[in-house]
């Protein structure tokens, strides 16, 4: 081979490709490309300060929902308390007054049987008395010892029952016959033949009386 052709053949090697439009076009659409695909959406600090107080918010209005919730029982225990020991309070005075009221009947219920054993000694005390003759010392003691008796059982709160010329009453007496008295009212007690007597307002014994018409 001559040297003119092989200078012809290195010439042919090393001749560039020619750049056309279209290879210009193609690699700026290759670059934009991948930046493209690679291109990250940038975020705004406003968009994160953001974010966070919604966090925040959130926290807070959960600690305070829970907080409230947490009084909302407490009251709700206070109140039940409170109107359990009202109740008790209520049912104590009531025990209270009943026990009371028990204990001044049964002391009632008691002085009122003592009473009624003893109305039979001043009866026949009453009885002696009638037949003791006048100025008899020891008649004028027996007097003086009954009247003693009678002001205690005063002081106790033993009241005689009045029966003659009051209107007959079955509370208080006990009619053992009945008589045609024209000079009498209406249902009045004429004669008392055993005395009736009361004890605070309770009657211990009815008078033995008798009513006319």
């Amino acid at each position: 081979m001559s040297e003119e052709t092989k200078n012809t053949a290195q010439e042919e090697e090393t001749t560039e490709t020619p750049v056309t439009e279209e290879t210009v076009e193609n690699e700026p659409e290759v670059v934009e490309n991948g930046e493209a695909e690679t291109e990250e959406i940038p975020v705004e600090d406003g968009e994160e300060e953001t974010s966070q107080d919604d966090k925040d918010s959130k926290s807070k209005t959960s600690f305070f929902g829970k907080k409230k919730k947490e009084k909302d029982k407490f009251e709700q225990q206070i109140e039940e308390l409170t109107d359990r020991l009202k109740r008790n309070m209520a049912e104590f005075d009531n025990f209270r007054k009943r026990t009371e009221k028990e204990k001044s009947s049964m002391y009632i219920i008691g002085a009122k049987d003592i009473v009624e054993k003893m109305l039979p000694v001043v009866d026949n005390f009453e009885r002696g008395l009638a037949q003791a003759p006048e100025g008899d010392s020891f008649a004028d003691g027996m007097k003086m010892i009954y009247k003693q008796l009678i002001t205690t059982l005063d002081e106790l709160g033993v009241k005689p029952i009045e029966a003659v010329g009051k209107e007959f009453d079955p509370n208080f007496h006990n009619a053992v016959m009945h008589v045609e008295d024209e000079e009498a009212g209406e249902n009045i007690v004429v004669e008392e033949f055993q005395k009736g007597y009361t004890y605070k307002d309770f009657v211990v014994r009815h008078s033995m009386v008798k009513v006319a018409n």
